[in-house]
Order: C-alpha cells, then structure tokens, then sequence
C-alpha cells in the first residue's frame, strides 16, 4: 500500500468512526484498526490525531460543498434546489448533523479552521445561488436550523419546512422559488 492508498484509507475510517460516533469518542487505535493502516504510517501521514481530524473535515468539505453547488447550479431555482438536497441529504441512512458543528461543538475553540471557511464559503455559495448577500444570511439561517432539527429527528421533514420559509424569504426579498412539489 503506497501513501495515497493509506492516507485515503485513514480518512474513510476516519469519516466513518467521527461523523458516526463523535470526534473524541474515537482513538487512534480505532482508526488504525478500521483502516488496516499501520500505526507507525498513520502517524507519519498525520502525526496527531488533530491533523487526522482536520483532514477528514477538509475532504468533507470539498465533497459536501461541490455536491450542494452541482444540485443547486443549473437548477431552474437554485435556493429551492439548496433544500431540495438537503431533504434527500437528511434521508440518508446514518444522517448525524452537520459534521463541521459536530466538532465545534466538541472542539470548541480547539475546532480546525475548516469549521469557520466551510460556513463562510457556504455562505458565500448561498449569497451567489441568491444573487443577495443578505438573502445568504437567511437562508444560511434556514440550512442550519434546518440541519440541527433533522439531526434530533432525521428525514426530510425539516428541509421541507425551510423550503418553504426560504420561499416566503426569497418572496420578500423580491426573487421566486418555488413551492415544495412544483416543478
């Protein structure tokens, strides 16, 4: 196994250990058996278990972020289309929240700096999906809340409500979406 193979491997073990059972519940040990990467490389590829859990939020972010703009990107309403992913994203089997709150709320001030840049270029993504910089700060409301509510009680039930808030938003701010079920 060369070091692309192992670092990837780590990072699989490592997404699947966090996200499902919390960043400091997981050890090393667990993440080097999961992986069948050998300790001594681990530590080589990422020589402290912060470095390993800033990786897993970097490449997470990168493939939460590119996966939301291609649904939402091209869409014939691209803020209805932002919750349209989060529903089916809610749905998803193991569905736990958001990851990058996750580990603020368990890191703290110790979270790595992807927490804040994946918020703000989510922020930023909504602000051009919008058209409106302050539109973004509502609808990025919306995403949040809308998150933290299915991580209690997964399902698409919370996205949908908040499609329908960014409807009543994006109304006011003077765009359309449309409603939930239209095409």
């Amino acid at each position: 196994m060369d070091d692309e193979e192992a670092r990837t491997r780590l990072l699989d073990a490592a997404e699947e250990l966090f996200y499902a059972e919390g960043i400091q519940a997981v050890g090393m040990d667990r993440i080097r058996e999961r992986s069948g990467v050998p300790l001594k490389r681990l530590y080589r590829l990422f020589p402290a278990k912060d470095a390993l859990v800033a990786g897993y939020l970097e490449r997470r972010d990168r493939r939460w972020l590119a996966s939301l703009r291609d649904a939402a990107t091209g869409a014939p309403d691209p803020v209805a289309a932002v919750f349209d992913w989060l529903a089916e994203w809610f749905a998803e089997p193991g569905f736990r929240g958001c990851a990058f709150l996750n580990a603020a709320g368990e890191l703290g001030a110790g979270a790595p700096a992807v927490v804040q840049r994946h918020k703000a270029e989510l922020r930023s993504l909504l602000a051009e999906l919008a058209g409106s910089a302050e539109l973004a700060e509502d609808l990025l409301i919306l995403v949040e809340g809308a998150t933290a509510v299915a991580s209690l009680t997964p399902g698409p039930a919370p996205a949908h409500r908040a499609r329908a808030l960014a409807a009543l938003a994006t109304a006011a701010a003077g765009r359309a979406v449309r409603p939930a079920g239209a095409r």
